[in-house]
C-alpha cells in the first residue's frame, strides 16, 4: 500500500539555483531524504502558464531551457525523469468534467527541474506537469488543488513551484544581496499567518490583501502554484514552512509544506 504524501509548494527562484548549493537546495536536498518516497510527482509550474488545462503525458519527457541570458553550464543540465502516462490519464479522470488535453510537447521546465535536482538529483522519480489556465481565476486553481488531493494517498507528491513573492521590476539583479523590501516582508508574514491558521479565503482572494499584495504579486503565474498545494490540504494536515529566505529584495524562497 503506498504511503500517503504532503504537497509541497517550493520557491524556485532563479534558475541558476538549479546548479549551486546553497541554504535553499541544501534544504531542498534535505526535504527529499526527510519524507516518503513518492510513487511518482505531479508538478504545476509558474512556467507553463497558458489558456487551458494541460498535462504532461509522454514517457520521456524532455528538459527546456526556458530562460535567457544564463551560462552555458545552465543550458546543459539534463533531467531524464521518466514520465508517467497513466498518471496523467488519472489526472484527466479526476478533474472530469473538466476538459483536459493530454499534451506530448512540453516536458519539465525550469519551474520544476532546477528544484529537482537536489530533491531527486538521480532523477529517478516519475514526474508530469500540469499546466495553469490562465484565463481562470484563482478560485479555479484552490478548487483544482482540492480535486487532486486524493493522489497523495496514493502515494503521489504534489507540488507546486513558483514564488510567494515575485517582483522582478523591484530585483536587484547583479548586485549587492540587498535587505528585503518591507512590504514583500510584511506580505510574506501575513500569509504565513493565514496559512497556519487555514484561512484560506483571503489568499485565493489575494487581489484584496492590498498594496503588499499587488507589489508582491503583480503577475499571477508564480503565486496560483501555491493555490494548488493548500488545496490539497486535508483537516488534519500541519503546515510548515522548512525554507524561507528572500532572494535579490523581491523574491520570496519560501517552501509551505503541506502534511
Amino acid at each position: 500500500m503506498a504511503q500517503s504524501m504532503p504537497a509541497i509548494f517550493f520557491g524556485h527562484g532563479n534558475p541558476l539555483n538549479a546548479l549551486q548549493q546553497n541554504a535553499w537546495t541544501r534544504s531542498w536536498a534535505t526535504i527529499g531524504a526527510s519524507i516518503p518516497r513518492p510513487r511518482a510527482i505531479v508538478c504545476v509550474s509558474a512556467h507553463w502558464y497558458l489558456p487551458g488545462t494541460l498535462v504532461t503525458a509522454m514517457n520521456q519527457p524532455r528538459t527546456i531551457h526556458d530562460f535567457g541570458g544564463f551560462p552555458r553550464e545552465l543550458y546543459e543540465v539534463q533531467y531524464r525523469a521518466p514520465g508517467a502516462p497513466e498518471l496523467a490519464q488519472q489526472i484527466l479522470e479526476l478533474l472530469a468534467p473538466l476538459p483536459v488535453e493530454l499534451d506530448h510537447k512540453w516536458g519539465l521546465d525550469h519551474g520544476t527541474w532546477s528544484v529537482l535536482v537536489h530533491v531527486y538529483p538521480e532523477a529517478d522519480v516519475p514526474v508530469v506537469q500540469l499546466s495553469i489556465d490562465e484565463t481562470q481565476p484563482a478560485s479555479f486553481h484552490f478548487e483544482l488543488g482540492q480535486r487532486l488531493a486524493p493522489l497523495r494517498d496514493d502515494g503521489i507528491l504534489i507540488i507546486g513551484s513558483g514564488n510567494l513573492v515575485h517582483n522582478l521590476h523591484a530585483y536587484a539583479w547583479g548586485r549587492r544581496t540587498p535587505e528585503p523590501y518591507d512590504w514583500a516582508v510584511r506580505f510574506e508574514e501575513a500569509a504565513t499567518a493565514l496559512m497556519v491558521t487555514n484561512n484560506f479565503e483571503p489568499l485565493v482572494a489575494y487581489e484584496t490583501l492590498g498594496r503588499d499584495a499587488v507589489l508582491s504579486i503583480p503577475t499571477p503565474d508564480h503565486y496560483l502554484p501555491l493555490l494548488y498545494v493548500l488545496g490539497a490540504k486535508r483537516a488534519n494536515d500541519t503546515i510548515s514552512f522548512p525554507v524561507t529566505g528572500v532572494d535579490g529584495g523581491s523574491v520570496s524562497m519560501l517552501t509551505v509544506q503541506v502534511g
